[in-house]
């Protein structure tokens, strides 16, 4: 089966861009389950009710999150009520919400980890803990994980760590696509980052000006996320159904 996995996506323009352009690739990719990270979906960073159903009614599965999941106070609710929207697993059991999720597609069931990274963000449980303990559950051959984190090094640490214990292990929160996706020695596709779906002429999705304005005068700026071209990120992860195991990994940009 093909796993279509895309980058965060980057307020209403990024949402936008997505619905306009994922039904053409499912249909053309041949996709079966679609996850997308969501936690920047809002305008004005976070995400919300909103939004989240935005990229639900677009054609997404399983939205993740990260470390802006808990941005905005109105989205605590739907964290408990709505299954398919996911928070690391790695935040205390007292936050909202949970950080896995076991879609039933009839014929196969397929588990979304969410996980976060502890190199050079929020002090929290290890993911590595965090992955032994999830993965200690009964759960389905089909297990994905999206690891948002900031060092590359935390990252490919975890895709080894996980290699054969799970179907995929994908990066985001850096915003930028890496080159090294690729299927580890014992099956487990992996990439380092997904990269992003929002403007192309941006720092991160954030206008330029402003981010130069805060790195030059190192003063608190409001970041407004830029306009213009978008693109939109990610990886298709083709998945062995009777082994759960990754085949092949293909990297995709739209713009």
């Amino acid at each position: 089966m093909n796993i279509l996995a895309i980058g965060d996506v980057i307020g209403s323009a990024g949402c936008e861009f997505l619905r306009k352009h994922l039904p053409a690739i499912k249909r053309i990719k041949g996709i079966d389950f679609v996850i997308a990270n969501g936690e920047n979906s809002a305008d004005g960073n976070g995400i919300t009710p909103k939004s989240a159903d935005y990229l639900f009614d677009s054609g997404v599965d399983a939205v993740t999150t990260g470390n802006h999941s808990f941005r905005r106070r109105e989205v605590y609710g739907m964290y408990d009520s709505c299954e398919s929207l996911l928070r690391p697993a790695n935040y205390p059991s007292s936050a909202p919400g949970r950080g896995v999720y076991i879609a039933d597609l009839g014929r196969l069931r397929i588990c979304v980890i969410n996980l976060m990274g502890v190199v050079y963000m929020e002090s929290m449980e290890p993911p590595f803990e965090a992955a032994d303990r999830v993965l200690s559950a009964d759960l389905p051959k089909i297990k994905l994980v999206d690891f948002h984190a900031e060092a590359t090094g935390e990252k490919r640490a975890l895709g080894y760590y996980l290699d054969g214990r799970v179907s995929a292990v994908f990066g985001t929160h850096t915003h930028v696509p890496t080159a090294d996706e690729c299927v580890l020695p014992a099956g487990t596709g992996y990439i380092s980052d997904l990269g992003m779906t929002g403007p192309v002429e941006s720092v991160l999705g954030v206008k330029p000006d402003i981010i130069i304005r805060k790195m030059k005068t190192k003063m608190p700026q409001r970041f407004d996320w830029a306009e213009g071209q978008c693109k939109m990120c990610g990886a298709i992860f083709t998945v062995d159904e009777d082994t759960g195991l990754t085949t092949s990994v293909e990297r995709i940009q739209i713009m």
